[in-house]
């Protein structure tokens, strides 16, 4: 019988203590250790699960007490850690974003020489069934050509308490951006794992439109892609009640995919680039089929993600979610971005170097300065891990 993975989390805020229960209910994985600079969150929570105590990242990696370690801390600290954590041949799962910015998306795959070591990111959203199965129909082209995506995405409500919550929050130094960056890296994934790249993006973003923040809280963004496909990203925190409707359409139909209703692919009899050459009267439109597709639930998420990195790591499994195609949401999040911040389109690829300097100049810029909801303290910059 295969011993279980040997295995550590660093950071244990919301989502690493998320993180924690699942890898308790999976039978090949073991927790060996938990880190955090909080030792006295560290200590408890290692009580809860029976196993050792780091305050210091860089000092659980060198140890040898764990074979693969997953990173649940602030933004900026994946790519430092991950950076160690694979130089030291250890199996990597990196929560989202990979990385801040695509310099360091590029610097953290860099390190990733060893191949037969598993380096996953906690894109969980490709465990639901909803997006498999859209990306079943699209990779068998049932959809025919792409022509269109539209993803409206403003289920992300926040309030000023929310934001003033902590001071690493919506911030440049503390997070690298607002909604783009904290709430859609998922989606941002997934809308590049279902319909590929875009070759430009023109954005109308507002800094701070509803929230006293300094990053982005409104983003719409029209995408074009090599193609001649478009698309079009909407999202925001400060919209109530929300909707989060994705639509991709092709030659051959439309899918719609929305929350709290039925997913539906209206597929055409005929393809669009048929009949519209074909057609003898000029207001016909294909003839449809309406097609509810049947989808249970939502899936595994995180801990499907947990259990397929152990799965791969001992060779039963691919990998659902590589973690070096991080690099395309953090780039596609960046580029939105930069096209609000410069107010002109961004050609993809995007050019990293010219991007990082624009958030290194924004961070050392910053006279931000967040009220603590509860004090009424400024807040600092500490561990949210």
């Amino acid at each position: 019988m295969t011993e279980p993975v040997k295995i550590a989390v660093i950071g244990v805020g919301n989502m690493g203590t998320s993180h924690l229960k699942s890898i308790s209910n999976i039978s090949n994985l073991e927790l060996v250790a938990i880190c955090d600079h909080d030792e006295e969150k560290a200590k408890d929570r290692a009580e809860s699960y029976d196993c050792q105590v780091f305050t210091d990242s860089s000092e659980l990696i060198q140890s040898g007490v764990a074979e693969a370690v997953v990173i649940a801390t602030p933004h900026y600290d994946h790519t430092f850690i991950g950076i160690e954590a694979l130089e030291a041949g250890l199996h990597v799962m990196v929560e989202k974003p990979i990385s801040v910015h695509k310099a360091d998306c590029e610097r953290l795959i860099a390190a990733y020489q060893d191949k037969s070591k598993v380096f996953s990111a906690m894109f969980n959203q490709r465990t639901d069934p909803h997006y498999i199965k859209a990306k079943k129909l699209i990779d068998e082209r049932e959809l025919g050509e792409f022509r269109r995506v539209n993803w409206i995405i403003t289920d992300w409500y926040r309030t000023q308490y929310y934001y003033n919550s902590g001071g690493w929050r919506a911030t440049w130094k503390g997070e690298g951006g607002g909604v783009l960056l904290n709430q859609c890296p998922h989606q941002l994934d997934l809308i590049q794992w279902l319909c590929g790249m875009p070759s430009k993006v023109t954005t109308n973003g507002t800094i701070g439109k509803y929230h006293d923040i300094e990053v982005e809280d409104d983003i719409t963004t029209i995408m074009e892609y090599p193609n001649g496909g478009t698309g079009v990203f909407v999202t925001t925190t400060g919209e109530a009640p929300g909707t989060n409707r994705l639509e991709i359409v092709g030659t051959k139909g439309k899918l719609v995919i929305e929350v709290g209703k039925p997913m539906t692919f209206t597929r055409n009899e005929i393809s669009t680039d048929r009949h519209l050459i074909e057609a003898t009267a000029g207001f016909s439109k294909p003839e449809v089929w309406n097609i509810e597709i049947p989808v249970d639930g939502r899936g595994p998420q995180h801990a499907g993600i947990l259990q397929n990195f152990a799965d791969a790591i001992q060779g039963k499994a691919e990998l659902i979610a590589p973690a070096i195609e991080g690099i395309n949401s953090v780039e596609l999040g960046n580029s939105m971005l930069y096209s609000a911040l410069t107010k002109e389109p961004v050609e993809l690829p995007l050019d990293a170097a010219s991007y990082e300097k624009v958030l290194m100049d924004l961070i050392a810029n910053s006279k931000f300065e967040k009220k603590d909801t509860v004090s009424g303290e400024a807040s600092d910059f500490g561990s949210s891990h």
